[in-house]
């Protein structure tokens, strides 16, 4: 099978497992050990061979007689092994060689495994298929013989287990954990959803940018250190409304700085299954009081288009090679999902008769088959160049796209983005129970809620592996949550921690823990450009800490750090601004410039900088602090260390710098703290870095 083919395999597998994992997530079945599942009694090795990059691992490839799962476990010499496993988790199904694509720096999954005194184990889960369960059982079938491989090297013990995974992956390595028993022994689910994730976190993010679009630059500099910290100054009602909905619903403001990097995110391929499994929604939405569609002069009427014109030519694809389906592809998590929608070679695409003049609204628009052999197609657009038009590469959630050769020059279409328009404002009308708090917007004073509601929710149907977070899972587990995800709002940890305390109550300490990591995004890579990397900085650090803490926990009973402090106010996760009190195990800085946040300066005059670098008790020592003055984003100066107190818990960084050009400038300061006081080891450089604005005059 093609990686094409396979993308359209999953496409199809969703949607499936999207009806039908509603259902059986409303039920506890009993946990699943796997020793007697008959599908997984056959395993095979087909490569067992020693490797040198990216370390020195033996690499073992294989799978399940009669059945689409494989894996690729790594293996490390004799000498460094431990006795344990790391398996990664991802947010689909894919390819079981997805950590060879990143074997740079910190993101080297392999690398940081072994150094941990791991193997590491990763799988494709099974492949595509409408059984939601085979997902964790396929899994959970790889872990159970990589022990038996283990035996056969290293002599006979039981690894220990470790699972993680991260946005999708995270719904699924806690489904996974929830639903077996024996098998893994700890896991640690990063940057997770919550069951009602899915549209909804993308749904308000997208009303909100179609409704914001011209006015983030102000909203942004009012957020940045030295602003009027007043991010409503000078919107209009609508405006003020769209982000008053999407804060309170948890996006985190500061996260705005990257509104063009982030986009729609994953909606556009989210949509469909909405579509598919609410259809009478995207009629009701336009004709049905109570609906913002409904209104005829609402933002939402007045950005629709139903545009028609005529096919003058069909463009074909290229036509491209397959793929070789054990090749290793991108499955990171604000990457896993573009896989679901990157066709290759060139996309199919239309010559049209006329098109659309002015500044149209575009995005997640359908192109309409009004005539011909094709009529009543629907087919999603990608976009418009001239008088071409494209179809988006999120085609394979419909035959439309897979049966092209029924279109014809001739026939008529109609360019129409009404249902994209719908969907940004379908979370208003999925209210859940009042767990869910971000919703309490939409409640009126009774309770009640003040929009129509749809026949069901959505989310649940589409999150984890055939089941829904409960909090109740043997082992233990640390959560890794970033406190500016734009993707996994930071407050559905907190939903989670919730579920989990019903479960152990006072026992929630002795296996629970929930790390937040502030001036982080939701992407697992630390590869950031330069508008990224002096705005946020990594958490894969945290997260190969967290590993490395569960895994002392579970095998030596050694208590992490605890979880870090927090309030959630209004949708928001606040935490306090002294390290000893938020607790968790990031450094928090505190900078200033000639003594506030904000200095104004003259060419050539020196600012003076002073920043107080603490970290949480028992956390390690800071190791390193680099400054950027400019705007760089390469931190080419190093910070050095004036005060450090005894136990390199707190040190003081000074320096002096004078600008050579007028302009408004952000000098970040950057620092890590590592657990040994090691500052040359790669994987658990724990970051956070401070901004300050200083205009030179």
């Amino acid at each position: 099978m093609t990686l094409h083919e396979a993308e359209n395999t999953n496409k199809h597998s969703i949607l499936t497992q999207s009806v039908s994992q509603n259902a059986a997530s409303q039920t506890v079945a009993p946990l699943y050990d796997g020793t007697q599942d008959p599908q997984f009694q056959q395993p095979y090795v087909d490569i067992d061979e020693w490797r040198d990059q990216p370390v020195c691992h033996r690499y073992i490839h294989g799978g399940f007689e009669g059945t689409n799962t494989r894996f690729s476990y790594y293996f490390p010499l004799k000498e460094d092994y431990e006795g344990r496993f790391f398996q990664a988790v991802y947010p689909v199904q894919g390819s079981e060689n997805a950590s060879q694509s990143h074997c740079d720096g910190v993101d080297n999954k392999i690398g940081f495994a072994i150094s941990s005194g791991a193997y590491f184990v990763e799988t494709n889960m099974g492949g595509m298929s409408p059984d939601a369960t085979l997902v964790y059982r396929a899994s959970a079938a790889v872990a159970q013989f990589s022990r038996v491989k283990a035996a056969e090297l290293f002599g006979p013990h039981r690894p220990y287990g470790y699972i993680y995974g991260g946005s999708g992956g995270g719904f699924k390595t806690i489904s996974f954990i929830e639903s077996t028993t024996g098998i893994w022994d700890g896991a640690v689910p990063f940057v997770i959803g919550s069951p009602m994730a899915i549209p909804n976190v993308f749904t308000v993010r997208v009303h909100a940018m179609r409704i914001l679009k011209d006015k983030f630059p102000a909203i942004i500099d009012a957020l940045e250190p030295g602003g009027s910290g007043d991010m409503y100054a000078g919107l209009n009602e609508e405006e003020r409304q769209a982000l008053e909905e999407v804060t309170q619903m948890g996006f985190p403001p500061k996260a705005w700085f990257a509104y063009k990097e982030i986009g729609d995110g994953a909606l556009t391929v989210l949509s469909p299954i909405v579509i598919k499994a609410d259809p009478s929604y995207f009629e009701d939405f336009w004709t049905v009081p109570g609906y913002l569609g409904a209104d005829p002069e609402s933002s939402a009427s007045r950005a629709r288009l139903q545009y028609k014109t005529v096919i003058t030519d069909v463009i074909r694809p290229e036509t491209h090679a397959a793929s070789d389906s054990d090749k290793s592809v991108n499955m990171g998590v604000d990457e896993a999902w573009k896989m679901l929608t990157e066709a290759e070679g060139k996309v199919p695409s239309f010559r049209l008769d006329n098109v659309p003049k002015g500044d149209v609204y575009l995005d997640g628009a359908f192109i309409h088959i009004t005539s011909g052999e094709a009529a009543g197609e629907k087919i999603p657009l990608g976009q418009l160049n001239g008088n071409v038009v494209t179809i988006s590469s999120a085609f394979g959630f419909f035959p439309s796209a897979q049966s092209l050769d029924k279109v014809k020059p001739g026939d008529e279409i109609v360019l129409d983005n009404s249902d994209y328009l719908a969907i940004q404002t379908y979370h208003r009308h999925q209210v859940p129970t009042r767990d869910y708090y971000v919703w309490d917007q939409f409640r009126d004073d009774n309770g009640d809620p003040l929009y129509p509601q749809r026949p069901f929710l959505v989310g649940p149907s589409v999150t984890g592996a055939g089941s829904v977070q409960n909090g109740r899972f043997e082992g233990k587990m640390i959560v890794v949550q970033t406190l500016m995800d734009e993707s996994a709002f930071p407050w559905q940890a907190d939903w989670y921690r919730t579920k989990v305390k019903e479960s152990l109550g006072e026992n929630l300490e002795d296996r629970f823990r929930l790390w937040y990591v502030d001036h982080a995004l939701h992407a697992d890579t630390s590869s950031n450009d330069v508008l990224d990397g002096l705005h946020i900085v990594s958490y894969i650090s945290a997260l190969h800490q967290a590993l490395r803490d569960l895994s002392a926990w579970v095998e030596r009973g050694v208590t992490p750090p605890a979880s870090t402090s927090y309030e959630v106010i209004e949708g928001q996760v606040v935490v306090p601004s002294k390290a000893a009190e938020r607790k968790g195990i990031q450094p928090v800085i505190t900078l200033n410039a000639n003594g506030g946040e904000y200095a104004e300066v003259s060419v050539g005059e020196v600012v003076s900088f002073l920043a107080t670098i603490e970290i949480p008790p028992y956390t390690g020592k800071i190791v390193s602090a680099k400054w950027d003055f400019e705007g760089e984003g390469t931190y080419p100066i190093d910070g050095t260390f004036s005060h450090v107190n005894e136990d390199a818990s707190q040190v003081v960084v000074e320096a002096a710098y004078a600008f050579s050009k007028p302009g408004t400038y952000f000098p970040v300061l950057r620092a890590a703290s590592n657990r040994e006081g090691n500052g040359s080891d790669l994987y658990t450089q724990v970051m956070n870095l401070c901004r300050v604005r200083v205009v030179v005059k």
